[in-house]
C-alpha cells in the first residue's frame, strides 16, 4: 500500500523522523529512497565531504539530487583538492546554499573559482581558513571582485571565526563582494582596540595590512548598519567602550548578539547596550567574568523579547539577579551553568511568579551549579512549564532522586536529559519508589525488591510511589556518566527507550553484561555509546548486545579492562555503520588488532592507548 502513495505524501511522511530513521527507510524501495532524499533536502541536512579523488563520484551524485549544504573537511591546495572543488561547482554549485570549508587551506585561485560556481550561496564559513588572507590579496583585482560580487550577491551569513592572519585590507575586500550580508562571526580574531588617528572618518591610508582594527570593523557596521542583525564577537577582547559605540550605530537595530568571554566587559556597559539594542532575541554573555546581578537586571528590563540567554561562567551572578528572569516572557533557552552562587531558589520564585502562563523555556542549563540542591530544585521544576525539551544538571552533585523523580513526574516530554557526575543518584530513583531506610547494596542480589524490578513479572514488583524514568519515553539524550550508585537492578529496567540515540554509562562501575544487553533490547536506536571505565563488561556481553545496534556511529570503550580483540570482531560484523570507535586503555585490544579492524573498515577513526617505555601512547588511527 505504500508503495502505491504519490512522491509528495511519502515525502511528507518520511520528513517526520529523525535522520538516522528516514536513511533506514531509503533502503525499502526505488520510491521510498527517492521520498526519503526529497525529506532531506527540506531539512537542509549538511553533508560532511573529505576532500579525496574517492568522493567524486558521491559529489557528482548529491548533484543530482540537489543538495544545498555541505561541509569539507581535509581541503588543502593540493591538485586532488583543486579537482574536488572543480567538482563541487559543476555538479553542486549552480542549487548550493551553504557551503563550509571550516579549517580547510584552499588556494586563492581554486577558491575565487568555487564561489563563481556557487551563485545561490546562502551562507559561508571560512573559519580558520588561514591560507586565504596570509598574502592580504584575496580579491584585490577589481575584475575578479566584481565576478565574485556577482557570484555572493544573495550571501546572507558570513563566518570569518578563528583567523589569526585577517586583516583590514583583506576584510575589506571580502566584505565588499557581499552587499546583502546580515550576519557576521569573528568570534576569536585578533581585534586591535587602539583608538584610529581620525575619530570619525576613517581613509583608505588608515586601513592596516597586517591587523583587524576596531574602527574599520565599527566603520563598516555602520555602512551596513540597515542590513546588519547578527554579529559574534566572542573571544576577540572586546572593552566596553567599544560595545558601546557599537551599540550607537545609527540604523543598527541586532537580534542576535555573541559576546562569549569577552572577560572586560561590565556590568554598565551590558546595561547600556540593553537600552541601545532593545530588538535582541538573542545574547550570550557566558565567560564575561565581571558581570555582576546588575547585568541580568539591566537584560530583563530592557531585552523584552529575549528568547535565547546564555549566562554560562558568571562567577558573580547570585540569585539576586534571577529574580528578574520572570520579567522576559518569550525566553526559550537558558544557559547558567557553572554559576557556582545560583542555588535555584529564586530562579523558581521568579518563573512561578510569572502571572499566567511560565516563559516558553525549551531549554535549560544548570550544569556545574554546585549550590544546587534537591529542596530548592523540587520547588523550581513544577515552574519551568510544559514546553521544556532540554534539561542539563551535569555535576549538580548534592542531587539526589528526588530531584529525579520530580522531573519524571512534570517533563515527560524530554529529550534531552544530562544529570552526570549527580553520584547521589541511586537505583530507587530511576525506579520510582519509595528509598528504603536501609541503604541499597551494589549488588542486586542483596536487594530482592530491586531484583523483582529488574526481572521479575509487573504484578510482584512492589507499587511504585513517584514516577520513574521509564515516563521519559521521548528521551533521545541521556547523560549518567559517573551515576557510580546505580546498578543493572535499575539500569536493566528502566533504560527502555526506542527514541533513544545518545547513552553515556561511563563510570559506572556496578554496570555488567546483564545490564548491557538490557540496554540493548530496550534502546536499539542508539548512534553515540559511552561506555568507558566499565570494568565488568565482557566479550561475552558483547557478543550478545551488539547484534541490537546496528546502527551504532560512535563507541567510547576505553578502559573496559575485560575487553579483547573479540569484541573488535563482534562490532565489525554488527555495527556496519560505526564511525568512531575508542578503546585507550584495552589492555586485551593490542595495536596489531586495531589496525587489522581499520583495514577492513576504512571509514572508522580509532583511538587506542598502549604502553611504551613506562609512557602512555595514543593512537589515532
Amino acid at each position: 500500500m505504500a508503495e502505491s502513495l504519490p512522491l509528495e505524501m511519502l515525502t511528507y511522511i518520511l520528513s517526520f523522523l529523525p535522520l538516522s530513521d528516514q536513511k533506514e527507510a531509503s533502503l525499502v524501495s526505488r520510491a521510498w529512497y527517492c521520498a526519503a532524499q526529497n525529506a532531506l533536502r527540506e531539512t537542509n541536512v549538511r553533508y560532511n565531504i573529505p576532500v579525496s579523488s574517492a568522493s567524486l563520484l558521491a559529489i557528482k551524485s548529491l548533484g543530482l539530487r540537489g543538495i544545498s549544504c555541505i561541509s569539507l573537511t581535509n581541503l588543502d591546495g593540493s591538485p586532488t583538492s583543486h579537482l574536488v572543488l572543480q567538482s563541487i561547482a559543476y555538479h553542486l554549485g549552480p542549487h548550493l546554499q551553504s557551503l563550509c570549508l571550516g579549517g580547510g587551506s584552499p588556494t586563492e585561485a581554486s577558491f575565487v573559482a568555487l564561489i563563481l560556481g556557487c551563485p545561490a550561496l546562502r551562507t559561508l564559513d571560512l573559519s580558520g581558513c588561514n591560507s586565504l588572507f596570509t598574502s592580504g590579496t584575496l580579491l584585490a583585482q577589481p575584475e575578479m571582485a566584481q565576478r565574485v560580487r556577482q557570484a555572493l550577491s544573495g550571501l546572507r551569513e558570513l563566518k570569518l571565526a578563528c583567523l589569526r592572519n585577517l586583516a583590514d585590507l583583506s576584510f575589506n575586500q571580502l566584505s565588499s563582494c557581499v552587499p546583502s550580508l546580515e550576519r557576521l562571526s569573528l568570534a576569536y580574531c585578533h581585534l586591535n582596540f587602539e583608538l584610529s588617528p581620525a575619530q570619525g572618518s576613517i581613509n583608505p591610508q588608515d586601513y592596516s595590512p597586517s591587523q583587524l582594527s576596531f574602527h574599520n570593523l565599527l566603520r563598516f557596521v555602520k555602512e551596513r548598519a540597515g542590513k546588519l542583525r547578527a554579529l559574534d564577537l566572542s573571544g576577540t577582547g572586546l572593552p566596553p567602550e567599544a560595545l558601546h559605540s557599537l551599540g550607537q550605530v545609527a540604523g543598527l537595530q541586532l537580534q542576535e548578539l555573541s559576546l562569549h568571554s569577552c572577560r572586560d566587559l561590565s556590568t554598565e556597559a551590558v546595561a547600556t547596550l540593553c537600552r541601545q539594542q532593545p530588538g535582541l532575541t538573542s545574547l550570550d554573555l557566558s565567560g564575561c567574568s565581571e558581570l555582576t546581578d546588575g547585568a541580568l537586571l539591566a537584560v530583563s528590563r530592557g531585552l523584552q523579547h529575549l528568547q535565547h540567554l546564555s549566562l554560562g561562567k558568571l562567577q558573580r551572578l547570585t540569585d539576586a539577579g534571577c529574580t528578574a528572569l520572570g520579567g522576559l516572557r518569550e525566553l526559550q533557552s537558558l544557559d547558567m551553568a557553572e554559576c557556582c552562587l545560583v542555588s535555584g531558589w529564586e530562579l523558581a520564585q521568579a518563573l512561578g511568579s510569572v502571572s499566567g502562563a511560565p516563559p516558553p523555556l525549551t531549554s535549560l542549563r544548570l550544569a556545574y551549579c554546585s549550590s544546587l540542591k534537591d529542596a530548592s530544585m523540587l520547588s523550581l521544576i513544577p515552574a519551568l512549564g510544559p514546553s521544556l525539551r532540554v534539561l542539563d544538571l551535569s555535576s549538580c552533585v548534592a542531587l539526589s532522586n528526588r530531584t529525579l523523580q520530580a522531573i519524571c513526574t512534570y517533563h515527560t516530554h524530554l529529550s534531552v536529559l544530562r544529570l552526570a557526575w549527580c553520584k547521589e543518584l541511586r537505583d530507587w530513583g530511576l525506579l520510582g519508589l519509595e528509598e528504603s531506610s536501609e541503604k541499597p547494596a551494589m549488588c542486586p542480589q542483596l536487594c530482592p525488591e530491586l531484583e523483582y524490578q529488574a526481572s521479575g513479572p509487573e504484578d510482584a514488583s512492589p507499587k511504585p510511589q513517584s514516577s520513574s524514568l521509564l515516563t521519559l519515553q521521548a528521551l533521545q539524550e541521556l547523560d549518567l556518566t559517573a551515576c557510580s550508585k546505580l546498578t543493572d537492578a535499575s539500569l536493566a529496567k528502566v533504560l527502555q527507550f526506542p527514541q533513544l540515540r545518545q547513552l553515556s554509562l561511563s563510570l559506572v562501575p556496578a554496570l555488567t553484561d546483564m545490564g548491557l544487553v538490557a540496554v540493548a533490547r530496550g534502546c536499539p536506536s542508539l548512534e553515540h555509546w559511552l561506555l568507558s571505565h566499565c570494568s565488568h563488561i565482557s566479550d561475552e556481553g558483547w557478543a550478545q548486545a551488539a547484534g541490537y545496534w546496528p546502527r551504532l556511529q560512535h563507541l567510547n570503550l576505553s578502559s573496559c579492562s575485560q575487553l579483547t580483540e573479540q569484541t573488535l570482531d563482534t562490532i565489525k560484523q554488527a555495527c556496519k555503520q560505526i564511525r568512531v570507535l575508542d578503546v585507550a586503555m584495552c589492555p586485551g585490544i593490542n595495536v596489531a588488532a586495531v589496525r587489522r579492524f581499520q583495514a577492513q573498515l576504512p571509514q572508522v577513526t580509532c583511538v587506542q592507548s598502549r604502553f611504551v617505555g613506562g609512557a602512555d601512547l595514543t593512537l589515532t588511527l
